[in-house]
């Protein structure tokens, strides 16, 4: 048997000396190392196991001293980061202060753009090449996008500029027929066409490898073929390859786990100029048969047993809140025809897989397009309809404008089910739902409403559903806790939960439970807390605030967002005005990128859990 190839790479260079025999080594030796930190760790597993091939490909024939490489939203990196010095700090993967679950610029000299989001990587590689050519530097850079990541809307502005501008780009097509759910649209149904089926892949690339090994004769035949095929696609059906049409040299599809085959056509490809697409087939979740088997499943997962497949899960009597979200939305709309849902490739993960379903004419996934998702339910919204858009908040900060001009300057009844709002986590500073408030706030016509629990959330559902104008219903990722304290569910008004005379804690959305202990621990030191949620960020009525703050002198509002624009910063002026000698404390985000970490590690760093509410009171009264 064969050692661990992967122990023996000390540069990526060195990859360029491997045999076959050792490269497919490698790739096993890989799956090994990604698979079992992953299960430790948790992480994006599925994507990642599908390009093992292609990034060794990669590394096997250019130099990425001079070349470079974007990865589409970086789900797919950590392969690259192993391969290129990062083996020894891989047990810290999306760790606090560890490697990151995406590219880093600031982490190696390999990275050269730091990704997240989808869609954006031919845009920043056409950037990045302009600008080398400019500069006199040689080299041609890759941009890795899957098929799901080329439903969005940005990719074909890149695609459209990229392809007349004869610059040394290569586009990796990564098609594995999957972004987080099944692809849909127009896009997957071209490549549908182009790919023909796996087994014919795998056939021609069995009848090239065949031929290559026939002396002088095999490879100019080799030629002859592929020239034959590329003349029946553009003339005798008379409609070319979309890429072609725009401009690219396309080949393909290529079997992207055959590395012989990757080897040849990634060399191939450097003697070409201008523009190229390369088309590679790959497996989601592949050498791991849970992961093949459900590539859905294993896209981003929770640790696991490696042996089992077996996801650790957390509190199993507690609902999350996104499915009490698609639950109650689902009931809903059984009673209200004209009531339909929206999401963009992420059908599972904002709740609404049974809507999909029971209403399959009601629901529409887009595909990763949050700017055409928003758009079409200002549509349904101009037309009647009752839609509902649920999207993750760092993926709604994509349809900034069209939320404005579209949606709230028509004031339009679009109910958005904004799902991870505050800290997410071990995803990182591209991932966490942090923004979206302040930018809703500055919107017009808009209600935001920060549900306090999961009985809150259901009872904002129908509220929002029979407002005539746009409602945001902001609530974060995992289990829907119940408050520690009554509420009244149809009341989205502040509300006292604790009283007290020292102290006013103004708490927004899910913290009410944080500040609730935070009063019980404040009184133990003879200090008394009145805490005040708040559900209803805008409108809100301050009338409560104002006159707790008159009798306690004191303020702090805690907020799981930026400071900055934040909730507190919009309360203030007219808090202060009715109470000018009010002492006050933003307990929130600093304004600064928030990097990866447990939600508890970034909670305490941010005072905002129990011992940081209490030291930011302790502090404010002293």
């Amino acid at each position: 048997m064969m050692k661990n190839v992967l122990e023996s790479i000390q540069t990526p260079e060195q990859i360029q000396h491997l045999s076959k025999a050792e490269q497919n080594q490698l790739a096993i030796d890989l799956r090994e190392v990604i698979i079992r930190q992953v299960s430790l760790n948790g992480g994006h597993l599925a994507s990642n196991l599908g390009v093992i091939e292609l990034t060794i490909a990669l590394l096997a024939t250019h130099d990425f001293r001079t070349d470079r490489i974007v990865f589409d939203v970086g789900h797919q990196s950590y392969a690259w980061k192993i391969l290129t010095g990062r083996l020894n700090q891989f047990a810290t993967l999306r760790q606090k202060n560890g490697l990151a679950g995406f590219p880093k610029r600031s982490e190696s000299a390999y990275d050269f753009f730091d990704t997240g989001h989808s869609s954006t990587s031919i845009s920043a590689a056409l950037g990045m090449v302009r600008a080398m050519r400019n500069a006199g530097q040689s080299g041609r850079v890759f941009a890795l996008i899957g098929d799901g990541a080329l439903t969005g809307g940005m990719a074909f502005e890149a695609l459209n500029d990229a392809g007349m501008s004869g610059a040394p780009l290569v586009v990796i097509l990564n098609d594995n027929q999957m972004s987080i759910s099944k692809n849909v649209g127009g896009m997957s149904k071209h490549l549908e066409n182009l790919r023909i089926s796996r087994r014919y892949i795998h056939l021609k690339t069995i009848v090239e490898n065949i031929l290559l090994r026939i002396p002088w004769f095999g490879e100019r035949l080799l030629k002859l073929l592929q020239h034959i095929k590329q003349l029946d696609r553009v003339v005798l059906r008379r409609s070319g390859v979309l890429f072609e049409q725009l401009g690219f040299h396309y080949y393909g599809p290529v079997d992207g786990h055959d590395l012989t085959s990757l080897n040849r056509h990634l060399k191939n490809i450097s003697e070409i100029k201008g523009p190229v697409l390369l088309h590679v087939m790959t497996q989601k979740g592949k050498g791991y048969s849970f992961a093949e088997s459900a590539p859905d499943i294993y896209h981003g997962v929770a640790p696991f047993e490696v042996e089992h497949g077996v996801c650790a899960v957390g509190d199993s009597s507690c609902t999350n809140y996104s499915d009490i979200f698609g639950q109650t939305v689902l009931a809903a709309a059984l009673q209200q025809p004209a009531i339909c849902t929206i999401t963009a490739a992420m059908t599972s993960g904002t709740g609404l897989q049974k809507f999909a379903e029971l209403l399959p004419l009601r629901f529409y996934d887009v595909g990763i397009a949050e700017q055409h998702a928003m758009t079409l339910a200002a549509g349904l919204a101009a037309g009647g309809a009752r839609p509902v858009l649920a999207l993750y908040s760092t993926f709604l900060q994509r349809a900034y404008d069209q939320l404005l001009h579209d949606v709230c300057l028509q004031n339009l009844p679009v109910v958005l089910g904004i799902d991870r709002a505050g800290i997410v986590g071990e995803d990182g500073e591209t991932h966490q739902g942090i923004y979206d408030l302040n930018l809703l706030l500055t919107l017009p016509n808009i209600e935001i409403i920060c549900p306090a629990d999961g009985d809150a959330l259901k009872s904002a559902i129908p509220y929002a559903l029979n407002q005539n104008h746009p409602v945001a219903l902001r609530y974060p990722r995992g289990a829907a806790h119940r408050a520690k304290s009554q509420l009244d569910p149809n009341n989205f008004e502040p509300q006292i939960v604790c009283e007290g005379q020292d102290c006013t804690l103004v708490v927004l959305g899910t913290l009410l439970n944080s500040g609730i202990d935070t009063a019980k621990q404040l009184k133990q030191n003879h200090v008394t807390c009145e805490v005040i949620s708040v559900q209803a960020a805008k409108p809100i009525d301050l009338s409560l605030i104002i006159a707790s703050v008159k009798k306690t002198g004191y303020l702090i509002i805690a907020e799981e967002t930026v400071a900055a624009g934040g909730f507190g910063n919009s309360i203030l002026p007219d808090v202060l005005t009715q109470a000018p000698t009010t002492r006050f404390k933003l307990v929130a985000i600093a304004d600064e990128p928030l990097h990866q970490g447990t939600r508890s590690q970034l909670l305490h760093d941010h005072h905002l859990d129990i011992d940081g509410l209490c030291l930011e009171v302790m502090a404010l009264l002293s």
